[in-house]
C-alpha cells in the first residue's frame, strides 16, 4: 500500500476531545501523514499526542473557528493528492481506507467516497443522506452495494485536494451544522457524485459536543443549529418559509425566556434566547446586507 501512504494525508479537526478518544483513532492511522487542527488551542493535549504519535502538522487555533474553517485549514496544510477527513470519534483501519481510495480511482465521476458506518454495537448508522430540502427525513441507508448519496457524513470522507479546492472548499458561513449537506449540494450541481462504499466500514461513536458547561452547551447547540440551518437554506433562496415560521415563534420564545428566568429554569431560558439571537443575527448578517 505504498502508493496510498505516499498520496494520502489524514486531517482531524479537534475541539475538547480527550486524549483517550483521540489515541484510539490515531492508533489505526499512525503510519500516514496526519494533520491536526485543534480549535480549542490545547497545548497540553498537543504535547501528549506528539509524545505518542508522529504528527505531520499540528495547528493550534486561539479560538474555536468551527468545523468548516477548521477542515479548510487542514486541507490547505496538506501537500498530498488525496485527503481523508476523519473525526476523532471515528475508527477506520488501513484496509478500509484503502478500499475508499481504490473506489475513488474506480469511479470517474466521484468527488467523495465515504465508508458504511457502524456504532460500537456493530449496528449500522448514518453514513450519508438526502438533501434537507427534499424533506425525506434522515433515515439510515441500508445499502447492498456502492451507492450514490446526496451528502456524506464528514466522520470519514476521502477526496482529492484539487477537486475540493475547485469547489471552493467547505462553506465557512456554516459553523458546524450543514456543511456536509451544503458541499453535497454543490457536488450534485456539478453533476458529480458522492459514493458510500459498501465494503468499506468504519466505527463512528457519534460523540456529542465537547462543552462541559451545561448552559454554554445548550446555547451553542441551539444557536448554531438554528443559524446554520437558515444560512443553508438561504444559499438556495429557500429560507423564507423557515424564517417566517421562526418569526411567528419569536414573541413566544421571548415570553418563555422571561418566564423561565422567574422560575429559575435557566436551561430553558438559554435555549429560547439562543434561538432568538440566531434569528436576529441571521437577518442582520444576510438579509440586511442583501437589501443594500
Amino acid at each position: 500500500m505504498k502508493d496510498l501512504n505516499d498520496s494520502l494525508t489524514i486531517v482531524i479537526v479537534l475541539y475538547n476531545e480527550s486524549f483517550n478518544l483521540i489515541s484510539k483513532c490515531l492508533e489505526n492511522i499512525k503510519n500516514f501523514k496526519i494533520v491536526i487542527i485543534d480549535n480549542a488551542g490545547n497545548f497540553q493535549l498537543k504535547n501528549e499526542i506528539e509524545k505518542n504519535f508522529k504528527i505531520y502538522k499540528y495547528i493550534l487555533n486561539k479560538k474555536n473557528l468551527g468545523f468548516s474553517k477548521g477542515i479548510n485549514q487542514g486541507i490547505k496544510a496538506c501537500d498530498s493528492e488525496y485527503i481523508l477527513n476523519l473525526e476523532a470519534d471515528c475508527l477506520i483501519d488501513v484496509k478500509n481506507i484503502y478500499k475508499l481510495y481504490q473506489s475513488h480511482l474506480l469511479y470517474d465521476n466521484c468527488v467523495i467516497t465515504t465508508p458504511t458506518m457502524f456504532n460500537k454495537n456493530n449496528e449500522i448508522t448514518h453514513s450519508g443522506g438526502t438533501l434537507m430540502e427534499k424533506n425525506l427525513g434522515y433515515e439510515i441507508f441500508k445499502i447492498e452495494g456502492d451507492t450514490c448519496v446526496d451528502f456524506p457524513s464528514t466522520a470519514a470522507i476521502l477526496f482529492k485536494k484539487k477537486e475540493i479546492l475547485d469547489l471552493g472548499l467547505f462553506d465557512e458561513d456554516l459553523f458546524i451544522y450543514y456543511p456536509d449537506c451544503e458541499i453535497g449540494r454543490r457536488i450534485i450541481k456539478k453533476k458529480k457524485s458522492i459514493i458510500q462504499i459498501y465494503s468499506a466500514s468504519a466505527i463512528h461513536t457519534m460523540g456529542s459536543l465537547k462543552i462541559k458547561n451545561r448552559l454554554k452547551y445548550i446555547f451553542f447547540r441551539n444557536y448554531y443549529f438554528t443559524i446554520d440551518g437558515l444560512i443553508y437554506y438561504f444559499k438556495e433562496n429557500l429560507h423564507l418559509p423557515h424564517l417566517e415560521k421562526l418569526k411567528k415563534k419569536i414573541p413566544s420564545y421571548l415570553f418563555k425566556s422571561l418566564l423561565n428566568i422567574l422560575l429559575l429554569r435557566f436551561n430553558k431560558t438559554t435555549e429560547y434566547l439562543s434561538i432568538v439571537l440566531a434569528y436576529y443575527n441571521f437577518k442582520k448578517k444576510f438579509l440586511i446586507k442583501l437589501k443594500k
